[in-house]
Formats: structure tokens, C-alpha cells, sequence
């Protein structure tokens, strides 16, 4: 286990900054926490609780210094499903497994290869689910009445658009000075905490101009409890596990995501190192203890993490104290939170949205009319129009099929000159191999794996022309050869010897030597037609060509090729 230094050599005035810090990133995360749970189908307690335990959590176990976690507008669409569809206590078994995952996933090192999946499959789902986001917040803006959550985008518009009628003006306006307030407030007072801006001046006009005309968080959910959450064990069986296996994995994959995505952040703007393992476990470990108190599943927040810092945050300590402060907001002022409107939480989602959905990147890279482009659109198709699960598995497969085809492509088969001889014996070596065909000569250049192992077997074939008695490969610049690789270079060699030829294989790599020595071909080959230099090989090669074969040879009765080479070492000599 690596040391936890993240608390070390701290000072007073550095605890001064921690606190400082945790009650601004507090301010921000209360009203995010509500308004998150609230678009995900819960109670909007359930989002401030998940605040202050995975927060709390995540800064003492977790890998970075300066992280923030909690609920985040990136699992809205996933956490939707699961309680449309299961309900509001398997959604807790789904993120208690997906915390699962997580410890797992951070306990054996998987940490380093979530970077791997490709930005475009990352940019898809993000901008698919901030238009799921944004859409999902025109009821609320509008104030629309009779809406029902659907599991699916083009219901839940056929919704918006069946009830249009019914819209509110008194949300209307509610909302639009919402979308006021979060555009010029941080122009005009930038120290000042607009998100909280944006719920508490809505609340108090429409409390005192036009009581219950609009819809709030006491009307639709009754209010907030001034209490702490209670402790509940989830009641797991095996089939819940199975059903509910893929939702917690999604879950796991995305907050894995996030949260080391936030943590780079973090390190560009601290200069700092996260250690990406140890945030995996620090995330799972919030994830397997929130929802024991009701929470849903969370990460590590990019905006919250980066208003820490801005906030001049010193250590974990500045997590610990915001998630403090929400705690003891929600004792000393829950009742208040019933004032407020739904229709002033629609632009903070909205703008969450906006921020989330990356929309220069993902114009970018639709501009470029690549297979990235491809991979693009229909990670974001299918996040909007079936489901995130379904979108993060077809965008990865279609990522790797784009990847295999674009690694075939850099391997590279050419028949040449050994590098060896001389500018000024070119041209008689070439007059040389055109006169003598039983001798060919190639360099292969490119990793020799199952996307490219058909194409090297043909590329050669076909650059064979006539029946030559000695095939020399030249390998230096082959990176690996996996299995299937390795069964068409046995396979071209086996058919090669068939015809009487042999084959030479030349430079070879330890990892490629290693790998041909384990599958059998070393020996199939022998160990003499391995040569560690490529000048070696053609030497050798000289020696096998069969002078009575050869149109060339057998009219002078001599070996034409080896007598040039003696030529040309005399030469050397003298």
C-alpha cells in the first residue's frame, strides 16, 4: 500500500484555507446535490446526503488532494432508468455493487487503463447526456403539468409537446430570472455564490408575489427532513445481483471515469500527481457506504473540484469541511428548502448541461469526417435515443474495430536492397536480383497482429512472383507478433518449405523472439535460419540457391549471387 502523504506537514493558516474552501465548494454543492437528485427521480435529500458522506469519504481515502465528490449531472440519465424501471431501493443495490467494483477495480491496479478509452466514446456519452439533461428540464422551465418520467428521449418530448398547453408563466418568469440571475451576477459580483443566488431570490419572489402558483421541492416531495439520514442495509438476493449487474457496472465505469478525469484536472491546475488507484478505492468505499444512508451513487466533480482549488484549498481537510457544512446546513435551515421552485433549478441543470456537453470538441471532431467522427455520432445517438449502457459498449466495440483497422495499415511489407550494401553497388545488385530470382529479400515494419496478420501473409505471397529458393524477413522493426500473427508467419514459412524454399528470419526482437519460441516456430524453423543481423542471412541465403534451377547459373555452371558476394568481400579486403 503507497503511503498516504496527502495530510502531511500541515499548517494552521492551511486548515484556515481548507475551511474556507469547503464552505464555498458547500455553497455550490447544495443546491447541485438537490437539483441532481431531484432530475434523477429522487428525493432531493437523497442528493445532499450522497454530498456529505461521499464527500467526507472520498477526501480521506481517496487519491487526490484536492477532489470533490458527490452526485454529478452525469449519471442523471443512468439513475433514471434504474428507478423507472427497478425503483428507488434497487437503485441503492445497483450503486452498493458499483462501489463493489470500484474497491475492486482500485485494489488489483486498473486505475491507469480507463485512460484508454478513446475521447470520442467519452465526448458521445457526455454530450448525449447533456441533451438528455437539458431536455429533461423543459417541463420544469415551462412549468408544464400532467408529465410522467419516461424512460426514453422521444417520449418524454412527445410529452413535452402533448402537454405544451398546459405551460405556467409564473414558472416562465421564475425561470428566465433564474437564466438572468447565473448570466450577469457573475459579471457584476463575482465573489458571490450564484447557484445559491439562483435558488434563494426566485424562492423568495415567488413566496411573497404569487404563493403557490408554483411548483417547489415541498410541493412535489414535501419539504426536506431537519434530520440526519438513517442507517439501512440493502436487502440483496442473487437475482437482484444478476439483474442489476450491468446498471451497477455502468454506474462503476462512469464514475471511474469522472472521477479520474476530475483528479487530472486537478493535477493541471495544482501541478500536483493523483494517484489514480487509490481514487478508485476512495470512490468505491463512498459508494458501498452511501447508499447505506439513502444516497445515490457519486464521483469526483469536476466544476466542485475546480472551485476548491480556485478557493485556495490545501489539503482533503477542505472536502471534509464542505461535506460538515452541508451537514449542518440541513439541520439549522431544511425547512426553508421547501420554498424553493422547481422552476428556478431548471437553467442550474440546464447550464450544468451546456458546461458538460463539450460542444466545441465535439464539433471538432464531427468537422474532421473520420472514423472518430463516426464513433462520435453514434455513441451520442444511442446515449439520447436507447440508453448510456448500450451506447458506452457499441461506441468501445466500434472504437476498437476503427483501432485494429488503422494499426493493419501501419504495417508495412517491402521487398528491398539489403541496407547494408554499398550506394555505389546498388545497381549492380539490382541487375543481380532481377537476373536472380531464387533469393527475395523483405523488411517488415509494424506490430504483426491479428488485424494485419492476413495482410502480411498476402503481401508476401504476392510479391513472389516466381519460386525462389531462399525467403529472407527482415523483423527488426516488428514491435509483437500475437497468436494469430505468429499462426500466419508459421503458416506462410510451411507452405514455403513446401514448395523447397526456406525461409530466414533476421534481427528479431527479445519480445518477438520470445514469443516464436513459445508457440513452436523457433523450433519448426531452427535455430540456424535465425540470424541476429540481416548481412548474416543473405550470407547464408547465398550458400542455398540451387545453381541447376537457376536460368542464370546453370548456363555458367556456377552459383552467380555467391560469386558476386565473394566478389565484393575480396574487394572489402584488398
Amino acid at each position: 500500500m503507497i503511503k498516504d502523504n496527502r495530510f502531511n506537514r500541515l499548517t494552521a493558516n492551511d486548515l484556515k484555507r481548507d475551511l474556507v474552501a469547503g464552505i464555498t465548494v458547500g455553497i455550490v454543492a447544495m443546491p447541485l446535490g438537490m437539483a441532481f437528485a431531484i432530475a434523477s427521480g429522487v428525493k432531493p435529500e437523497y442528493g445532499l446526503y450522497t454530498t456529505i458522506i461521499a464527500g467526507i469519504l472520498v477526501a480521506l481515502f481517496g487519491g487526490s488532494r484536492y477532489q470533490i465528490a458527490g452526485p454529478t449531472g452525469a449519471f442523471i440519465p443512468i439513475l433514471l432508468a434504474i428507478v423507472l424501471e427497478f425503483g428507488y431501493e434497487d437503485l441503492l443495490i445497483a450503486g452498493f455493487m458499483a462501489g463493489i467494483i470500484l474497491l475492486l477495480m482500485g485494489i488489483f491496479k486498473l486505475g491507469n487503463l480507463i485512460k484508454y478509452i478513446p475521447r470520442s466514446v467519452t465526448i458521445g456519452f457526455t454530450a448525449g447526456i447533456a441533451m438528455i439533461i437539458f431536455t429533461g428540464q423543459i417541463e420544469n422551465f415551462l412549468g408544464l403539468e400532467g408529465m410522467d418520467k419516461k424512460e426514453y428521449f422521444h417520449e418524454n418530448i412527445i410529452q413535452i409537446a402533448q402537454n405544451f398547453s398546459s405551460l405556467n408563466f409564473y414558472s416562465i418568469f421564475i425561470a428566465i430570472l433564474g437564466v438572468l440571475i447565473l448570466i450577469f451576477i457573475p459579471r457584476l459580483f463575482p465573489r458571490i455564490p450564484v447557484l445559491l443566488i439562483a435558488l434563494i431570490i426566485p424562492a423568495v419572489i415567488a413566496f411573497l408575489f404569487f404563493p403557490g402558483k408554483v411548483e417547489t421541492i415541498g410541493s412535489a416531495f414535501g419539504g426536506i427532513p431537519q434530520s440526519l439520514p438513517s442507517f439501512q442495509l440493502p436487502d440483496l438476493s442473487w437475482n437482484k445481483i444478476i439483474t442489476l449487474l450491468q446498471p451497477a457496472f455502468v454506474i462503476a465505469m462512469l464514475g471511474g471515469i469522472e472521477s479520474l478525469l476530475s483528479a487530472v484536472v486537478a493535477d493541471g491546475m495544482t501541478g500536483k500527481r493523483h494517484n489514480s488507484n487509490r481514487e478508485l478505492v476512495g470512490q468505491g468505499i463512498a459508494n458501498v457506504v452511501t447508499p447505506l444512508f439513502g444516497g445515490i451513487p457519486a464521483t469526483g466533480a469536476i466544476a466542485r473540484t475546480a472551485t476548491n482549488i480556485k478557493s485556495g484549498a490545501a489539503s482533503p481537510f477542505s472536502g471534509i469541511f464542505q461535506g460538515l457544512f452541508v451537514l449542518i446546513t440541513i439541520l439549522l435551515f431544511a425547512p426553508f428548502a421547501s420554498h424553493i421552485p422547481l422552476a428556478s433549478m431548471a437553467p442550474i441543470l440546464m447550464r450544468v448541461a451546456l458546461n458538460m456537453s463539450e460542444y466545441k470538441s465535439f464539433a471538432h471532431i464531427i468537422k474532421l469526417k473520420s472514423s472518430d467522427a463516426l464513433v462520435l455520432a453514434v455513441t451520442f445517438l444511442l446515449t439520447v435515443f436507447v440508453n448510456l449502457t448500450v451506447a458506452v459498449q457499441i461506441g468501445l466495440l466500434l472504437a476498437m474495430v476503427s483501432f485494429v483497422k488503422r494499426m493493419s495499415e501501419v504495417l508495412a511489407v517491402e521487398k528491398v536492397i539489403p541496407d547494408f550494401i554499398k550506394e555505389d553497388e546498388k545497381n549492380e545488385v539490382k541487375n543481380l536480383e532481377f537476373k536472380c530470382p531464387q533469393l527475395v529479400f523483405f523488411t517488415i515494419e509494424g506490430p504483426l497482429f491479428f488485424g494485419a496478420a492476413d495482410r502480411f501473409e498476402s503481401m508476401i505471397t504476392r510479391s513472389i512472383n516466381r519460386k525462389p529458393a531462399v525467403l529472407i524477413l527482415k523483423m527488426k522493426h516488428v514491435s509483437f507478433i500475437d497468436a494469430t500473427g505468429g499462426a500466419n508467419l508459421t503458416s506462410l514459412i510451411g507452405d514455403f518449405k513446401k514448395q523447397g524454399g526456406t525461409t530466414l528470419l533476421a534481427e528479431l526482437n527479445e519480445e518477438v523472439l520470445d514469443t516464436i519460441k513459445a508457440g513452436g516456430l523457433y523450433e519448426k524453423i531452427g535455430a540456424e535460419h535465425i540470424f541476429s543481423d540481416a548481412k548474416e542471412a543473405v550470407d547464408y541465403g547465398l550458400t542455398l540457391i540451387h545453381v541447376d534451377k537457376c536460368a542464370i547459373c546453370s548456363k555458367v555452371e556456377k552459383n552467380v549471387c555467391q560469386t558476386f558476394q565473394q566478389n565484393r568481400e575480396n574487394k572489402e579486403i584488398s
